[in-house]
């Protein structure tokens, strides 16, 4: 079976990308390290009023790997300190053309 890709557009309000980075760099941090992770890149938009001011985009080795390093209570931890008005969206795909 083929990699999985996590898309995760975040929402980031004006003037916090800072904390928002901090917050991604965490996460990033405690993902990198869990079996079946590949790789991660973080896209910032060029536009100012684009949606998502930050797109992540990971690679996985299968869906059931990154569902278990979801269920680990690190995670919640990290998401429990986020700011509050920061919005993800996390959502896994397939690569059906390149």
């Amino acid at each position: 079976m083929a990699n999985v890709i996590v898309i995760n557009p975040f929402e980031v309000p004006k003037g916090k990308e800072k904390e928002a980075l901090a917050i991604w760099e965490k996460f990033a941090d405690y993902f990198c390290k869990q079996p079946g992770y590949v790789s991660t890149r973080l896209h910032r938009a060029v536009n100012p009023d684009a949606r998502f001011h930050l797109v992540s985009i990971s690679e996985w080795a299968s869906a059931e790997q990154f569902g278990a390093a979801l269920q680990n209570p690190q995670v919640k931890a990290i998401a429990d300190a986020t700011m509050e008005d920061l919005r993800f969206y996390p959502s896994l795909y397939e690569v059906i053309r390149t």
